[in-house]
């Protein structure tokens, strides 16, 4: 018996080096400004080519503002400028900025179709795993193996074990994907899957949207997973059909055939299977410095006298410094300075239409200041069409470019020191929205309504207008 991973890795072996590592041919590599000019380096001075330019695609997205397309900081200027130069003089196509299809490396990809069921897909970016939602076999890469992968279209790679999460009945009125992760990592913490590829399975995961499962798939990371995986089923294929790159005619119909043949044989092919009840969880809000420490919105932040052990209490007491809360403080109790919605986890339409509706007749607090950012071209020419963009405008939202933006600071859009946010990014480490800043993680409609607010609130109590 195998599993999902287990048929893609074997189906992409060129040559073991031994039972558990082996060297992967790479169906797409993915890339963009910030992981890419040292590995370009190492091919010139090697006097290299790239060995498939038509399965290297890239954009600039870390770097680059949100506000115009002028990039006033030195470095970030420099980087997209060798950015385009590099992939201009080695022939990989890129969607620069303004573009059509520019956006968030794991946002434009699967939506031009590039994304596919049995793939196996690498980036510099440790979010990759987010193209696992498609039954791909996908994670990030270091500036090295970026330099490998440019050169021989293949990466080495130790055979990691399979672990299954199943998450079984259904999510409750206004409980997201984003929720259903942020609980999964609480409960297991951030190396509860460390050395797995997860793949998830059960009603509320069948149950989610494509970019529900995107969402799930691109936190398993922050519980030490090395990649995330759905395997495909009718929404993905509903998904796929019909877009730039995905397979046309008698094409699509052999690529169907085959993708309706990925999934794992059994539950036993698993080393480890963990099962957890949608009906229990609850709208999630972090309140310290890893996902893990997060809590449903109606909870309290916890006492480190109540910890397991030492070393977990010394951690709690670190995030509540850095964090500036108390212990037992209700979470409705906090109060926020910003508000951002955007990055690779949740900045697809069905995010942005999720926070709209939280939003719409009602004015951002005057004490906090919000944005929306959408996560490509495709998706703001959508929301402007659509009528978002007008509602967040109304409201007070800045209405942003695509980019990373505020989840990693590489840019313009950052956190200053002691500024509190609520975020839907991915990760709430220390100083990684700015130097000093607090970041709790939520869903769209969560941050929105804590945008209106002031502070968190139970999105399921909400007067929608």
């Amino acid at each position: 018996m195998k599993t999902l991973y287990d048929k893609i890795w074997e189906s992409h072996v060129v040559a073991y080096e031994s039972e558990k590592v082996a060297l992967l041919y790479v169906d797409l590599h993915l890339i963009h400004e910030v992981t890419t000019p040292q590995a370009y380096d190492g091919l010139m001075k090697r006097g290299r080519k790239i060995r498939r330019t038509d399965l290297t695609i890239g954009t600039l997205d870390h770097s680059v503002p949100t506000k115009d397309t002028l990039i006033e900081d030195e470095f970030a200027a420099k980087q997209v400028q060798v950015f385009r130069e590099n992939c201009n003089k080695f022939g990989v196509k890129f969607f620069d900025l303004g573009t059509q299809n520019q956006g968030i490396v794991h946002v434009f990809a699967p939506e031009m179709g590039l994304v596919q069921p049995g793939m196996i897909i690498v980036c510099g970016d440790s979010h990759t795993s987010t193209h696992g939602a498609f039954g791909a076999l996908s994670f990030g890469i270091g500036t090295s193996e970026v330099e490998q992968v440019l050169a021989t279209q293949c990466i080495r790679q130790i055979k990691s074990k399979n672990l299954l999460i199943k998450v079984e009945k259904r999510l409750s009125n206004s409980v997201t994907a984003k929720d259903l992760i942020l609980f999964v990592i609480g409960r297991i913490g951030t190396e509860g899957a460390s050395g797995y590829v997860v793949e998830y399975d059960g009603e509320a995961i069948r149950n989610l949207s494509m970019e529900g499962r995107m969402t799930v798939c691109n936190m398993s990371i922050e519980a030490g997973a090395r990649a995330g995986l759905i395997s495909p089923d009718e929404v993905t294929f509903e998904y796929l059909k019909d877009r730039a790159y995905s397979p046309k005619g008698k094409t699509w119909d052999l690529a169907l055939k085959f993708w309706e043949d990925l999934k794992s044989d059994s539950d036993k092919a698993f080393d480890v299977v963990l099962s957890f009840d949608a009906s229990e969880i609850e709208p999630q809000v972090t309140w310290g410095t890893t996902p893990a420490m997060v809590t449903a919105v109606n909870g309290f932040v916890p006492d480190p006298s109540e910890a397991k052990n030492d070393l977990e209490k010394s951690s709690y007491e670190r995030a509540l410094r850095y964090m500036g809360l108390e212990p037992m403080q209700k979470i409705t109790s906090i109060k926020i300075d910003r508000a951002f919605i955007g990055s690779c986890t949740n900045s697809r339409i069905e995010d942005l239409r999720m926070a709209a509706k939280v939003v719409k007749g009602y004015r951002v607090n005057p004490k906090v200041k919000a944005m929306v950012v959408p996560g490509s071209q495709t998706v703001k020419r959508q929301a402007e069409a659509e009528g978002l963009a007008r509602i967040f405008v109304e409201a007070g939202f800045e209405w942003r470019n695509p980019g990373c933006s505020m989840c990693i600071a590489m840019n313009d859009d950052r956190l200053l020191p002691l500024e509190r946010c609520a975020s839907t990014s991915n990760r709430n480490f220390e100083g990684r929205q700015g130097r000093g800043g607090r970041t709790h993680l939520a869903s769209p409609a969560m941050v929105a309504a804590a945008a209106i607010a002031g502070h968190f609130v139970d999105v399921r109590d909400w007067r929608f207008r």
